[in-house]
Parts: structure tokens; sequence; C-alpha cells
């Protein structure tokens, strides 16, 4: 597909990119409710969450996320206040705009953000003995966001797995991005590094080689994107 220039100038009209960095304490209620909302739903529908496709446990998890922006449930205010809305497979443009229909799994629209460029995440199953790894997880999860498919206006992004195997960050994750062809290929800085939910977490930080064609040099950079993981585990 060929690079649209005029789709690329008019999502990003009037904006400078990438966005502002999204705080640090507010990125950690947006982990704090995905794990709050993945463990209900562990509790109300655990077949769905043990044997469902990744988009049954998705959609389920997307409409508990909404039902907290609604209100319903204890405890909802701080998320009602920085979330609008969470969507499901939203289409969205590729950096270039040579791909007009890139659906990222979930899409967070905050309260005081553009709504051009909310936060996204990919979801992926973690199901080894069903050939679902770290592999795959990497390979059409974390790599759309380094190569400007997802996210590549803001600075930071979700990356969530349904674990079923028992799987874990530090045992998959961890050592399969340290290997010397995977750290170039992933543009791996640093991480993934633990941060303070009870879930498997990590956040790791990459560079992304692609160029911003609205933007001349020496704003033409997109930066680096960090990537915070959650790892749910979706059978008790």
């Amino acid at each position: 597909m060929s690079p649209r220039p005029d789709q690329v100038a008019e999502l990003t009209r009037g904006l400078s990119l990438p966005l502002p960095s999204i705080s640090e304490p507010i990125m950690m209620v947006l982990a704090e409710t995905l794990e709050r909302a993945f463990s209900e739903l562990r509790a109300q529908s655990p077949e769905t969450l043990a044997t469902g496709s990744e988009p049954e446990v998705t959609a389920l998890l997307v409409s508990r996320l909404n039902a907290m922006v609604d209100g319903i449930g204890e405890g909802t205010d701080l998320w009602r206040s920085l979330v609008r809305s969470v969507g499901r497979s939203d289409e969205c443009i590729s950096y270039d705009g040579a791909h007009l229909a890139k659906q990222p799994d979930l899409t967070i629209w905050l309260t005081n953000r553009s709504a051009r460029f909310p936060v996204t995440a990919e979801a992926k199953l973690i199901d080894g003995p069903n050939g679902k790894t770290e592999v795959l997880y990497c390979t059409q999860g974390i790599k759309r966001f380094i190569v400007g498919e997802y996210g590549w206006g803001t600075r930071e992004a979700f990356m969530l797995g349904y674990v079923r195997d028992g799987a874990a960050i530090a045992t998959k994750l961890v050592p399969y991005l340290a290997q010397a062809a995977h750290k170039a290929t992933y543009g791996v800085i640093s991480g993934p590094a633990a941060f303070d939910i009870a879930s498997d977490n990590g956040r790791s930080q990459h560079a992304r080689s692609f160029q911003f064609s609205h933007q001349p040099a020496p704003n033409h950079l997109p930066g680096e994107i960090v990537l915070w993981h959650i790892w749910f585990a979706a059978v008790e």
C-alpha cells in the first residue's frame, strides 16, 4: 500500500507529535483498573476466560470497563474522571497512512486528551500448548507499536496477555527480548521491569525508527515508546 500524506496531515492537523507523555500516576490508574476488571470477570465468567477466543475475552473486558465509565461498580469515580470510553477493534491509520484500517484490540479515550490519539492496547492469548507463546506476543503484538501501526502518535501503550499456561513475563518475555537478535528487532532499550500492581507485569522501553511525514526535521522522529505489559491469569 502507498502512503497517504493527506490522511496523515488531516489526522494530525494542529498537533505536534508525539503527544506529551501521560503521567505515571494516570497510567497506574489505567493499569490497576484493567487488572480489577479482569479479576472481576475471572470470578464471574471463568469459562470464557479459560476457553474463549481472544476476541471473546477482550469483548468482556471492554464491556466491563465501559460499565465502570458509566459508574457501575464500587470505586469507579477516578476511572470515570479519566476515561471517556473504551473501544474494541476501532480502526486507526498507520503512521504514513498506507493502512487505513488497523485495529488495536482495545482503545482507551481519555477525558483530557486528544481524541485522535487514544491510549491503545494489544492483547494476546498466552497458551503454549496451543502455539500461542511469547513469540506470537512479540511478532503480532509488540512489533505493531515499533513499526508505527499502533500508538505512533503517543509515547506509551499497553500490551495485555491472557495467560492460560502459567507462563510469566520474567521467565518467558524477559529472556526472549534479551536475545541479541530480538533486542535489535524490537528496539529494546530497557525492561521489561516490574511495576507495582498484583498481576504479572513489566514496563519496557523501545526505540522506533519510522519518521513522521507531516513534521519536518528535526521534529520528524517519533522517539521512544514505553509498553506497559500486564499478563492476567485467565485460569485460576
